[in-house]
């Protein structure tokens, strides 16, 4: 079975056979904009910390070594 020709198609602007379309010329990309980088301050903490950044680990007499606290005897 053989489809119908459709001519429609040759009516429409930029269908015509005769006139072959040429690509537009490529424009060079617009030069980046260089954002200036924010300055990276440390902050310092309320407690010291060691070399890994980590609170300094302190004795506290009213916690045992689990970190609970320790009930007084009377």
């Amino acid at each position: 079975m053989r489809d119908k020709k459709d001519n429609a198609t040759f009516d429409l602007p930029g269908f015509d056979p005769a006139a072959p379309m040429e690509p537009e010329p490529k424009r060079p990309p617009p030069p980046r904009v260089r954002r200036a980088a924010m300055k990276q301050v440390q902050l310092e903490l309320l407690e010291e910390t060691d070399t890994t950044g980590l609170p300094v680990w302190k004795r506290d007499e009213g916690l045992d070594l689990t970190g609970l606290p320790v009930w007084q005897k009377d």
